[in-house]
């Protein structure tokens, strides 16, 4: 005799296939057709004077993510970056052995024939390093963990855009 847990399970499988359920990635015809709409965005470069290069790592980031253009393309993704960093850490004598670096990204993508916003979008991640001895090794530590947030807000901008073709192909708004 079936358990409850695994009849509730078996329940909700049947009714998530039942509902129009489908994975965003995978095989099928829904991943071929983002994958070959992915393809026709062209990246923007990223205005970024920080010394971690943050906005260079995350438009190659988005670049490798979506597989995007580098020439004529359908779509333009323009990324703005922000970047805030605050001290959390203090020692005795008031010098800052930690920050946080908040890293947010403004998103918009716009149809090259029509010009027209199509979807924008905001995403925010956090970063934290160490400050130590070495200036050298502090920045190293810095643009480490810059480059991981831009790797996570890049995988989600992906996911945002995923969502918003899968809805246009399927001609939900």
């Amino acid at each position: 005799m079936k358990t409850l847990p695994q009849l509730c399970v078996a329940f909700a499988a049947v009714a998530l296939t039942a509902c129009g359920f489908h994975p965003l990635y995978g095989s099928g015809r829904t991943a071929g057709a983002l994958q070959g709409t992915f393809a026709q965005i062209y990246v923007e470069p990223v205005y970024d004077m920080s010394v971690a290069n943050t906005g260079y790592d995350l438009r190659n980031r988005v670049i490798d993510t979506l597989g995007a253009s580098s020439g004529a393309a359908q779509y333009h993704l323009k990324l703005t970056l922000s970047t805030t960093s605050q001290g959390i850490a203090l020692q005795n004598d008031a010098s800052i052995t930690r920050y946080n670096d908040t890293v947010t990204v403004t998103y918009s993508l716009v149809d090259t024939a029509s010009g027209k916003e199509v979807t924008k979008g905001t995403e925010t991640g956090l970063s934290a390093y160490n400050v130590v001895q070495s200036p050298y090794s502090t920045l190293i530590a810095q643009q480490d963990s810059d480059r991981r947030v831009a790797e996570d807000i890049a995988e989600r901008i992906r996911l945002d855009l995923g969502v918003y073709f899968d809805r246009q192909r399927a001609g939900v708004r």
